[in-house]
């Protein structure tokens, strides 16, 4: 079936369909509706919250009967939740990047923005934190900020479903400017940056270890469990390091920030203080946040 009547409970989850259509062909056998749907991640089955309890038990004698796995007392989940409108900070991201990228190259406000803004390590370290902010939304040239918006309109789109999408720009844009301000602070004086490839693999860690971290006592092989993280490393050598020029320092520090924040996000008790947060809240934060660091840039 395609829809269910009451509220959707999901009961169990997969990167592979066939397994969440094996189990709902159990359940249907008993005559218990589900459906299994994809988020963009991983696929899942869902049933109605009223069959819940009935449907763990039939899954946990099939379980038992096919072959020996983890104990299924664990196969019931508190129900995840989908975030809507994910599109709306995809949106904001393009308009911020292109609103910029147009003002800096048609001289709308100081002839010198670009150097008031890119990621100057020696003007870091000698005071100029707002850089970290400013570096992300200014672009060389039309291919990079294409680029840029392809990849992060993709993975800020996941994680906005997952995490919530003013949650998720928010620990994008924050992961990012902190990994611009490790490599300033540890990099050499003469170093200089820009491009918002550091908040799209910022955004690619944080994806991938919050999925890892929320499906991680799931009842799977180790090889399941796992792939959330190795698929995010993957994609960081593969895209991370292409390319002459190249920032490969930076994309590193995005991935590790942003994954680190991803752990801390699906934590059980933030991730309930996270969900119960308005998403424009963070979003705007989000927002504000590069705001102020181009009042620096502009006003110093």
């Amino acid at each position: 079936m395609d829809t269910l009547d009451n509220p959707a409970v999901i009961l169990y989850r997969s990167l592979l369909r066939p397994r969440c259509e094996e189990r709902a062909l159990v359940l249907t056998a008993v005559g218990i509706a589900s459906v299994v749907r994809f988020d963009g991640l991983e696929y899942a089955l869902h049933v109605q919250a009223p069959d819940a309890l009935a449907a763990q038990y039939q899954l946990q004698l099939y379980e038992a009967e096919s072959r020996s796995e983890k104990p299924l007392a664990r196969f019931y989940t508190p129900p995840s939740r989908s975030f809507p409108h994910a599109w709306i900070g995809c949106l904001l991201y393009v308009v911020v990047l292109v609103a910029i990228g147009y003002a800096v190259t048609h001289g709308v406000g100081p002839l010198n923005a670009f150097e008031r803004g890119e990621l100057d390590s020696g003007a870091v370290q000698g005071g100029q934190w707002w850089r970290a902010w400013t570096a992300l939304t200014l672009h060389l040239d039309a291919a990079h900020l294409a680029a840029n918006l392809g990849a992060g309109v993709w993975f800020g789109y996941l994680a906005g479903r997952q995490i919530g999408s003013g949650t998720a720009w928010l620990l994008i844009v924050s992961a990012a400017a902190c990994a611009n301000l490790l490599e300033a602070f540890l990099g050499p004086a003469a170093h200089r940056s820009v491009g918002a490839s550091t908040a799209v693999f910022a955004a690619l860690g944080l994806l991938a270890a919050h999925s890892w971290r929320t499906r991680y006592n799931l009842p799977q092989r180790a090889v399941m469990r796992w792939a959330p993280l190795v698929g995010g490393l993957v994609l960081l050598g593969w895209f991370g390091t292409a390319g002459a020029g190249t920032d490969i320092v930076a994309h590193a520090l995005g991935f590790a920030v942003g994954g680190a924040l991803g752990v801390i996000a699906a934590g059980s008790h933030v991730r309930q203080v996270l969900q119960r947060w308005p998403q424009w809240l963070p979003g705007v934060g989000a927002l504000l946040s590069i705001v102020l660091a181009w009042g620096c840039a502009l006003g110093g």
